[in-house]
């Protein structure tokens, strides 16, 4: 099993996310949030995402959810690096795609 590190920007989107929804439903932003970390510390098992809009990054869709998981594999540890969690409907202009950190 690799051991899976998030980034100070991906824990801020998923801490974005969990604020927007919470204005009208703090159950389901719960919720929400807890799938997509469940989503992400599953890649430590099973790193099962496709390979991303630039090289070197893979996105993994979370299950039901509107959101994909940017991620990177360390060659050094051999960790999986968490980089952002984007909502599908988000216009990522492709200069600002989630690389390597």
């Amino acid at each position: 099993m690799r051991r899976v590190e998030w980034t100070r920007s991906a824990l801020a989107d998923i801490i974005a996310q969990a604020e927007h929804i919470a204005r009208n439903n703090l159950d389901s932003a719960q919720r929400v949030a807890a799938a997509i970390r469940e989503a992400g510390n599953a890649l430590g098992t099973f790193a099962t995402g496709r390979p991303g809009r630039v090289a070197g990054i893979y996105e993994k869709s979370v299950r039901r959810l509107p959101y994909i998981i940017a991620y990177a594999m360390t060659d050094a540890d051999q960790a999986v690096s968490i980089l952002r969690v984007i909502h599908t409907a988000r216009d990522w202009p492709e200069g600002d795609w989630p690389r390597e950190s």
